[in-house]
Parts: structure tokens; C-alpha cells; sequence
């Protein structure tokens, strides 16, 4: 894979192999009556994938309600496909791929099978068959596509004065427009519940009585979202890199940003002492700052010239650049030294070539409550930021979500978090002590919503620990195949 994509290379190799660990589960007690609004029954349409990278797998389309509360008022189609198990005698069931939040789990693993998935993921392909799912709104499912620019030149998510917020806010409320326009009621129905029931029709088409997950990220709030909706489904549970939305959501942006500050003043230690980055020798945290003020004052521009970049559009990019120290953190000195002679190609890369940003803004507001609604109340949590994280200032995921949401039409509808999830498999959930997206505390409050779960924490900055790890991926295998834990503060060093 080229070098500008390294980065999307290591991280979604990891996520699908790490989704590669979704198998679905077993139906025990039955949800809230709200909860389980039945939709017309459909069944999976499986044929040969004519992709050649697909070969011997099966691609599938499903349909399902728009609406679960009006299922017969439209449908939309789930894209699916299926790798089946090595060893067909001893299979275990079924491996459900899902990232969720705008990335597409087909694309995952498309790339997993490119670096050879069979090869170092053991038992998860060997006992399982490999389900990987679009979400809705996502990928090659019917996908949410929008005319109207996420974030155009002259918009910040940083106002610094009443005219620049109201813009941001205006800006919203017609992209906003644009989209329903464009999309219709879906645009409403990208939250984490309507995600979830869309998991429990996968789970009927398959003819499956129990499921197993593996989900990343946004996809550990949807497979607990998952479980609390269909207790007794889930056989397994691995959840990677878990968030945590159990504060209020101006602490998990404190948080984030904390995280992601912690994360980049290691990779500036780093680059004092390995000569692996192009910065060795120089203080990367007063270059990175300088560059910053520099764009910030004066935007740099991209080698074709098609647009420049602000100080705030490099700080927005350098959280992805921190998730994975042993391919981005030499990508992001590079990118620094490359920015300083004048080309800030590099920082306008998306970090994740399946991830689409406006079907990650969509589902941000319909999942998280808005704390902020006035430019003087985001003021004072944008101070609170720069304290925490004086050089990314804040500029992290959950802040460009939150303010990308102000003026939103549709409201929110975040689901209840913190406390115990009945009828959920013991899971086991993997935590780097030093992540740029979320704190190592976050898969201590996720553990605590499902009990018997044990965190397995790995020492390191990286996402998606499965590929990189021998000891997560014998953690991981032993509990996909035997439902054994490690035993509690278990850590892995390698």
C-alpha cells in the first residue's frame, strides 16, 4: 500500500481482523416491548462475490426498516459478506464485522484479506465464519451522501467571536438541510439503537441463535447497545479500544482531549530519542506549535494547490496520526517537516479510506445529548480544552462532532449508559494504557456495565491490538473458542 495510506493500511488491518472476532449470539430473555417493534421478517439474498478479491466468499443484501417504529413505511438495503470457516467440521459460528459510525466493514475486510487474514488470525477464520456488515447509511449499504461540504473554507469549529459562531451554526442547519433533502428519514435513523436492530435482523437472516462480537471503537457502545436490547444473543463479546458514555459529554470531550494531549507528548518523546523520526534532534512539540501558529496565520498549502490548510485544520488531523505508534508516529514527523517546507499535503489525507466523515457527523448527533447551544457556553468548555491539551487545543473527534452538531434540526436521542446490562456475556475488552481516542479508564467503565467482564490491557499508544499483539491474539482466540477470560489486570507487554 502507498506510504500516504500507511496508516489507513495498519489501522483498518487491525480493525477487520479485530472485527473478524463479531460472532452472533443466542435469544434469551426478551427485551422491553418498545424495544422489540417487530419488522417484516426478510430474508438475506446470498449470491457468489464476483469481487475478485472475494473469491469462495458470498455477498448478500438484506432489507430492513427505515423506521423500526413504522417498519412497512420504507426500507433501505444492508450489504453483506461472508467468508466461511477454514475448518467447516469444527465450526463455531458465526464472526460479525462491524466498525460502525461511517466505516465500512465490507472495505475492513477487503484489506484484512489483502495482508492474508487466514494467516495471523487463527482461530477467529479457522472456527468462524467471517460476517463482515455495512452499517446503515454506510459503505455499500444504502449509503448517506450529501451535496452540501461537511466543513467548507471560512467555517471553523474554534469561533472565536459571535459572527464566526453563528456562521458555524448557520452552516449546520443547511448542511443539514441538504441532507435530508438528499437522503430522506434515514438522515434521522442512523442512531445507535436503529444500528443495533438492524444487527438482530442480520442475526434472523442468518439463521443464527446466538452471535458473537468484536467491535471497535464506536462499535463497543453498539455492541453494548446490542446486548442491552436482545439479552442472551451474544455468545461472545470483544470489545476493543473501548469508549466510554457514561460522563456527561462535555467531560468525555475533556477526557478525549486529554488522551489525545498524553498521546502526542509521547510521540514527542519519542522523537528525541529514535532516529526513525524526521524531526530526531529537533523539540517536535515547539516545531509542531510553530507550524500551527505559522498555518494558523498564514494557511499552508497543499501540493496541487487545490486548497490550504489553518493552524486548526493540522491540529483536527494529528489525533489520527497518534493511534498507532509504529507506522503514524513516523507519518506524522514527516508530515510536520513536509509542512514546514511549505506543502501540507499531508494533513489532508483522511486517516481511514472505509471511514466517510459526513456518515460519521450523521449518527454523532442523533447519539450524543448537546451540551452546548450558546457561543459563550462554548467558550468556556473550548478554554477548559486548551488547558487540558495545549498543543492539540482540543482538536479531537468528539469536539468536531459536538460543535459539527450545533444548530442540528433532528433531535438527539442518546441511549441510557452506566448501568448493568442483563442477559450480556462476560466480555473481554481490550484497553492500550496510552491511546489518542480514549483513555485506559474508559475499558474499566465499560467492564463495569457488563458484569463478569475482565479488561485485558495491553502497554502501549495503539488501536486495534489484535494484529500487533501475540498475547491479545491468544487472549482474544482462547475467549472467541472457550468463553475463558484472562484473569483480572492481566496486562500485556509486547
Amino acid at each position: 500500500m502507498p506510504r500516504p495510506r500507511m496508516r489507513t493500511y495498519a489501522r483498518r488491518t487491525l480493525t477487520t481482523a479485530l472485527v473478524a472476532a463479531a460472532t452472533l449470539a443466542t435469544p434469551a430473555a426478551a427485551a422491553p416491548a418498545q424495544q422489540r417493534t417487530a419488522a417484516p421478517v426478510s430474508r438475506i439474498s446470498w449470491s457468489a462475490c464476483s469481487d475478485a478479491e472475494f473469491q469462495g466468499m458470498q455477498c448478500g443484501t438484506l432489507r430492513v426498516p427505515v423506521d423500526y417504529a413504522h417498519p412497512r413505511a420504507g426500507s433501505i438495503n444492508l450489504a453483506l459478506v461472508r467468508r466461511p470457516a477454514d475448518d467447516r467440521a469444527h465450526r463455531k459460528g458465526t464472526l460479525l464485522l462491524n466498525d460502525g459510525a461511517g466505516g465500512s466493514s465490507i472495505e475492513q475486510l477487503r484489506l484484512a484479506m489483502r495482508i492474508g487474514l487466514p494467516s495471523f488470525a487463527g482461530a477467529m477464520s479457522r472456527d468462524f465464519d467471517l460476517v463482515a456488515v455495512d452499517p446503515r447509511g454506510v459503505g455499500h449499504s444504502t449509503p448517506i451522501r450529501c451535496t452540501a461540504p461537511l466543513k467548507p473554507a471560512g467555517i471553523t469549529h474554534f469561533p472565536h467571536d459571535r459572527a464566526q459562531f453563528d456562521a458555524l451554526v448557520a452552516h449546520n442547519r443547511a448542511f443539514a438541510a441538504d441532507c435530508l433533502r438528499e437522503n430522506g428519514p434515514l438522515v434521522a435513523h442512523t442512531d445507535l439503537t436503529s444500528t443495533a436492530r438492524d444487527f438482530e435482523a442480520v442475526r434472523t437472516g442468518l439463521g443464527e441463535k446466538r452471535l458473537n462480537w468484536y467491535g471497535i471503537h464506536y462499535s463497543t457502545l453498539l455492541g453494548r447497545t446490542y446486548a442491552k436490547l436482545y439479552p442472551g444473543r451474544l455468545r461472545t463479546m470483544v470489545l476493543d479500544t473501548a469508549l466510554d458514555d457514561t460522563t456527561t459529554p462535555a467531560e468525555r470531550i475533556r477526557r478525549e482531549a486529554a488522551a489525545a494531549e498524553e498521546a502526542f507528548n509521547r510521540f514527542t518523546a519519542w522523537c528525541a530519542t529514535s532516529t526513525d523520526c524526521a524531526l530526531n534532534g529537533q523539540d517536535a512539540a515547539a516545531a509542531y506549535d510553530a507550524l500551527v501558529s505559522r498555518a494558523d496565520r498564514t494557511p499552508i498549502p497543499t501540493a496541487d494547490g487545490s486548497r490550504t490548510l489553518t493552524g486548526e485544520d493540522i491540529r483536527t488531523a494529528t489525533q489520527d496520526y497518534l493511534t498507532l505508534s509504529g507506522v503514524t508516529w513516523p507519518a506524522l514527523a514527516q508530515a510536520i517537516v513536509k509542512a514546514q517546507a511549505g506543502d501540507a499535503s499531508d494533513f489532508t489525507y483522511e486517516p481511514d479510506d472505509t471511514l466517510d466523515p459526513v456518515q460519521v457527523q450523521i449518527p454523532a448527533c442523533l447519539d450524543t445529548a448537546r451540551p452546548v447551544t450558546t457561543f459563550d457556553q462554548l467558550t468556556r468548555l473550548r478554554d477548559d480544552l486548551a488547558r487540558v491539551s495545549p498543543h492539540l487545543g482540543g482538536a479531537v473527534r468528539s469536539w468536531t462532532a459536538l460543535t459539527g452538531c450545533l444548530g442540528w434540526p433532528v433531535p438527539a436521542r442518546p441511549v441510557a449508559a452506566g448501568t448493568p446490562v442483563h442477559g450480556a456475556p462476560p466480555a473481554l475488552i481490550v484497553q492500550s494504557t496510552h491511546q489518542a481516542l480514549t483513555p485506559h479508564s474508559a475499558g474499566l467503565a465499560m467492564a463495569a456495565q457488563l458484569p463478569g467482564s475482565v479488561v485485558l490491557t495491553r502497554e502501549g499508544d495503539d488501536y486495534s491490538m489484535f494484529l500487533l499483539s501475540q498475547c491479545v491474539r491468544d487472549a482474544t482466540n482462547r475467549y472467541l473458542t472457550t468463553r475463558t477470560l484472562p484473569a483480572p489486570g492481566t496486562t500485556c507487554t509486547d
